[in-house]
């Protein structure tokens, strides 16, 4: 695939609300925490973590909090129109946002560098024997930043 051009863009559902991120993404994964099951209707959602100073999102907006599975305080900003939600982060700001990836205006090149929380995964859901996996909440996630740089969409 070749290189992903700058900015990137999506919306929601209905288009009231948009965003535009001005920076490469860090990393992408799918996880498959009983959380993400509700919020996307799926098995699993697919993630991009962005800065947060990165990301600007336009029309209306409406959050919500919640506890996640790992402990950590979350919030996101979801569409106040259609309720698709847009980005989520962590209390206190860790500096990251992840927006949805099936927000995104052209999500073609997004590939996970990891699938996380496979521990909740639905049983029919068969995992490649090379994909990177992690039971939980990985805690050092150095090697997924590196190998998502390896991907080369975003060159420097």
């Amino acid at each position: 695939m070749s290189a992903v051009a700058l900015p990137l863009t999506g919306r929601c559902h209905c288009g009231a609300t948009s965003y535009e991120v001005s920076q490469p993404p860090v990393v992408t994964y799918a996880c498959h925490c009983r959380n993400c099951q509700r919020i996307s209707g799926s098995a699993f959602a697919l993630s991009v973590i962005v800065r947060e100073e990165s990301l600007v999102i336009t029309g209306p907006v409406k959050g919500t909090n919640w506890v996640a599975e790992s402990g950590n305080r979350r919030w996101g900003d979801f569409c106040g129109e259609c309720g698709a939600r847009i980005a989520h982060g962590t209390e206190p700001s860790i500096g990251m946002l992840v927006v949805r990836a099936g927000t995104l205006d052209d999500p073609s090149w997004f590939q996970p560098t990891a699938h996380i929380w496979t521990s909740e995964a639905q049983p029919w859901f068969m995992f490649a024997d090379d994909e990177v996996t992690f039971a939980g909440q990985p805690q050092d996630t150095a090697p997924l930043i590196e190998r998502f740089a390896r991907f080369g969409l975003f060159p420097q």
